[in-house]
């Protein structure tokens, strides 16, 4: 398991730093200059080579990499160049909305995608198999901003049940209720995401139902419920995890039109307004830690097959 840990852990720093090389490079190649956006269409060539020199944009590409990459080092994702504060100060203002979104979003996608996935096969060709499957389609086809509007439509206009948008801070203020504000865009961004998983539970369990070991757990009297649970769902759990561990990376990190649709000043709003600033920092800060986020979430998952299937041994 040592040996396991340590050859992943020297994967996992290799594509950080590939990340964090291709992150930088595609930044640089974004149209337009920050000092510009900045300063406004008046702004004069003189005020803007100054600009530049004093965020140190005038160095050469080599220069400004070396440079992020020691302060990187040391801990230090940079200033943003707007709002004149540290990039990692300011993704912790944003991120409290968008992890528990994801949280929330994760909880619809586990609680409709495998039931659903786990039904259909016990029935597999059945109406309800394909009912499901119709529903499943449906999701993966309806986009996320359309299904918030209706839902927006419907519980907060028509039956004033939800609020439709906003969100207080729930660490700051102690109040768990807050959250009633990310039920509808946690159900829109979970339920588009819950049909991938559908299908893999249902494909993954259509594939383990059919194996000897299942035959011969009925065969010995065991009842139904046991040999669904305990032994076709737990060996049938291991795409549907690695399914499950992506999209949650996904779902806090890329829940960009959500967020705008429900305005919800998290990771995705953040991401689009430092990308129309050009705000390079911030930009390079988020996808160094949803690059750490995914590499993270690979290795508990890889870690997480063991524990599922005790036939799994790293060494």
């Amino acid at each position: 398991m040592s040996a396991f840990i340590i050859r992943r852990g020297i994967g996992m720093l290799i594509s950080i730093v590939l990340v964090i090389s291709i992150t930088f490079l595609l930044v640089k190649l974004i149209p337009g200059n920050p000092a510009a956006v900045m300063l406004g269409p008046n702004a004069t060539p003189e005020q803007i080579s100054n600009l530049n020199a004093t965020w140190g944009l005038d160095k050469p590409l080599i220069v400004q990499f070396y440079l992020y990459v020691v302060n990187l080092v040391h801990g230090n994702l940079g200033e943003s160049l707007f709002f004149r504060q540290p990039v990692l100060g300011i993704i912790g203002q944003h991120s409290e909305e968008s992890i528990f979104l994801g949280i929330m979003a994760l909880i619809v996608v586990v609680g409709l995608g495998i039931p659903a996935g786990v039904i259909g096969s016990l029935r597999p060709n059945s109406w309800t198999d394909n009912s499901l499957l119709l529903v499943a389609l449906a999701g993966a086809s309806i986009p996320s901003f359309w299904l918030g509007l209706m839902l927006m439509v419907v519980f907060a206009g028509e039956l004033q049940w939800l609020p439709s948008s906003g969100f207080t801070s729930v660490i700051h203020t102690g109040n768990i209720a807050n959250l009633k504000n990310l039920i509808l865009p946690a159900v829109a961004l979970g339920f588009v995401n819950a049909a991938l998983v559908a299908r893999t539970a249902r494909s993954s369990m259509l594939d383990v139902l059919n194996a000897d070991y299942i035959t011969t757990a009925r065969s010995k009297g065991l009842a139904e419920r046991v040999v669904i649970i305990k032994h076709a769902l737990r060996n049938a759990a291991i795409p549907v995890t690695t399914v499950i561990s992506f999209t949650f990376a996904s779902l806090v990190s890329g829940a960009v039109v959500t967020e705008s649709v429900f305005a919800l000043p998290g990771i995705g709003s953040l991401i689009v307004s430092s990308v129309l600033k050009r705000d390079y920092p911030v930009i390079q800060g988020i996808m160094i830690i949803v690059a750490i986020l995914y590499v993270g979430l690979n290795f508990i998952t890889d870690l997480t097959y063991a524990f599922l299937d005790p036939r799994i041994r790293y060494s």
